[in-house]
């Protein structure tokens, strides 16, 4: 048994047999996906081997380094930066990078990851360095773009590209944080102070809206009255008026018809004897009531004549009417 297996340790069949295996695995390579494998000849870089199947010549071809091609999330710890107001922070953020050229991050660079990160800080304070505290928390995402563009072309050569760049947190010292809630306080009542005086100040303007509008509404309640009231007027003394005229006109028709009764009447012997009865009667009437009404009565003691005379007056008015007709 221990001459056969003696044999087949000194077989040159056997030796010759491992000695193609071994050649076979250092020359055929099976490359994962999103993987770059670099690969040396002699000792300087010839290729990168992409995804899949392949093959490199053994002994003289080696694979120097194998990257990973994926994006790649670096945690920048916290570190200290000033202000451009020279407040002290402490900031921490997060990073995203891939390697996009496997050769050159490995032959431009000794440690990409390391570099990266370093980069990093340094972008980040300077950043910091250029704005004022207030600014620092306004405008992070200016910082970020900031530190992803000078981040951008400095690892070009590496390589290495930054894809993104985020703050984590922004600490700054206990001082300035009592400091900015006490200004936060401040803000606070102050903005309560304004929207109250706004408040304040719209009643005052809505209730002397309504005021003034409760004003023109009584003026113009108050034409409209005047205006009924003065056309209401107006229509009664019009209808006043044609009444009276119609009234007027009215006595006048009676005293014309009256007139004409009695005209006629006079142009017969019963009337003209009628008329002059009642001019007698009327004359006889009014020196009564003279008598009747006064103390003293002033005559010229002709009484009796001067009926005859009015009596005569009457029958000469008679006749010129009835020589008139």
């Amino acid at each position: 048994m221990e001459n056969i297996v003696e044999g087949i340790i000194t077989s040159p069949v056997l030796w010759l047999t491992i000695v193609i295996l071994y050649t076979l695995k250092k020359g055929i390579y099976f490359v994962p996906q999103n993987r770059g494998y670099v690969i040396y000849t002699l000792g300087k870089y010839s290729k990168t081997l992409a995804a899949g199947l392949n093959f490199i010549i053994p002994y003289v071809q080696s694979v120097a380094a194998d990257r990973n091609l994926k994006e790649q999330s670096l945690e920048i710890t916290s570190q200290a930066a000033i202000t451009k107001d020279n407040i002290s922070l402490d900031i921490d953020g997060i990073l995203f990078m891939k390697v996009t050229d496997a050769a050159a991050a490995t032959n431009n660079i000794t440690d990409y990851k390391m570099s990266v990160v370093q980069l990093a800080m340094t972008s980040m304070r300077n950043a910091i360095g250029s704005m004022e505290l207030d600014e620092c928390f306004q405008n992070r995402d200016t910082i970020n773009a900031q530190i992803l563009s000078s981040m951008t072309e400095a690892t070009a050569p590496w390589g290495v590209m930054v894809t993104r760049y985020e703050i984590k947190d922004i600490t700054p010292p206990q001082t300035i944080r009592e400091d900015m809630e006490k200004q936060m306080t401040a803000e606070r009542e102050k903005r309560s102070v304004i929207l109250t005086a706004e408040g304040v100040k719209t009643a005052a303007i809505t209730e002397a809206e309504g005021q003034k509008q409760a004003r023109v509404l009584d003026a113009e309640a108050a034409k409209a009255e005047q205006v009924l009231a003065a056309q209401a007027s107006k229509e009664a003394q019009i209808l006043e008026a044609t009444g009276k005229a119609e009234a007027i006109r009215l006595v006048a028709d009676a005293d014309a018809n009256a007139l004409e009764v009695v005209g006629n009447a006079a142009n017969s012997e019963q009337g003209h004897a009628a008329v002059m009865l009642t001019l007698a009667q009327d004359s006889i009437a009014a020196h009564q009531a003279i008598a009747n009404e006064s103390t003293v009565v002033l005559t010229d003691g002709k009484t009796g004549d001067n009926i005859a005379n009015t009596v005569a007056q009457a029958i000469a008015v008679s006749s010129s009417l009835k020589l008139s007709n």
